[in-house]
């Protein structure tokens, strides 16, 4: 094969990122091209003109003389940026209308279930108690999404058509269709103050780490029909101070959380978000990244490249996303 190989690179303990059905996976589009699993495979480094990573290890790109992309097979960036011996290659990020849907199901799924009271309902079930509250209509729940890209404006336009009031926030000025939209420093406050259910899809950066945080969380509404706010995180595990979320679940500064990405993965067995009444965890699957969709998306983009196209969604790596 005269064509550069692709190297996979993934590092993943759990079914959806087994090394073997992403191997098998690029390896029926691929098909005029080699396709190498590392480590188990050995190959010339020279050879590798193309990676498709998940959480590699930090230097195990390095070793590609050639290197002329990365593609990151999920959707957050911030364990490739850490590594200092990252190649200059350009790194783009896989934006597929798949990972999409699937985070929107998810942020709708949760909102829903905060909205229509599922944590009380649950526990009545388990106590065989019958006894509903008043439920609110949807249109007084303001709901807020801090993240902006693509997840985030689907996400809110969805929320929106069910009939939330939906804002969102940005780091820099966003436009979207019946949205409200809050930017910047100065836009903060505001938008948190108008917010009962905080949905948090904000990249991992140097300026987000730990954003959400007790200070946070104290300027959400507390004037809603849920009374104390709700926090849903799907981004990624370092945007939250995990103490400030326990804390503030135990003293009513926040009714609920899901929580989706933790500081550590797998969460350890000692975990309180394991048991906490009021968490809803899940095992950061809000967007499972399905392998024949986003294959066929790094194939496209390589053949884009070698036509002299331009790349899509090459992440700008002074701001990290």
């Amino acid at each position: 094969m005269s064509k550069g190989a692709l190297a996979l690179l993934i590092r993943g303990r759990t079914e959806n990122w087994s090394g073997e059905r992403w191997k098998a996976r690029f390896d029926e589009v691929c098909r005029d091209r080699r396709v190498v699993a590392i480590p188990g495979e050995t190959i010339d480094p020279a050879e590798v003109h193309y990676a498709a990573v998940w959480k590699p290890a930090p230097g195990e790109l390095a070793v590609f003389p050639n290197l002329k992309v990365i593609f990151n097979l999920g959707a957050g960036v911030d364990a490739l940026m850490a590594d200092k011996s990252l190649p200059n290659a350009p790194l783009v990020r896989v934006a597929v209308d798949d990972l999409t849907a699937r985070m929107t199901e998810y942020v709708v799924l949760h909102v829903l279930m905060h909205h229509r009271q599922e944590l009380y309902l649950r526990q009545s079930q388990r106590e065989k108690r019958w006894a509903p509250k008043y439920q609110w209509a949807a249109g007084a729940i303001s709901v807020g999404v801090m993240g902006l890209g693509t997840l985030g404006a689907d996400a809110a336009v969805v929320l929106h058509r069910i009939g939330f009031r939906v804002a969102g926030w940005s780091r820099s000025e966003k436009r979207i269709d019946g949205i409200e939209c809050f930017h910047g420093a100065h836009g903060l406050d505001t938008f948190l103050r108008r917010t009962d259910i905080l949905v948090c899809l904000l990249p991992l950066t140097p300026d987000t780490r730990h954003i959400l945080d007790r200070d946070v969380f104290a300027k959400l509404n507390r004037g809603s029909p849920m009374g104390a706010p709700v926090i849903i995180n799907a981004g990624r595990g370092g945007l939250q101070n995990e103490a400030d979320i326990i804390a503030c679940l135990n003293d009513g500064t926040l009714g609920a959380a899901s929580l989706d990405v933790y500081e550590q993965e797998p969460q350890p067995r000692d975990s309180p978000f394991w048991t906490h009444p009021r968490v809803v965890l899940t095992p950061h699957n809000a967007a499972d990244t399905d392998a024949d969709s986003i294959s066929r998306y790094v194939v496209q983009q390589i053949e884009r490249f070698e036509a002299g196209s331009v790349l899509e969604n090459v992440v700008d790596r002074t701001r990290g996303y």
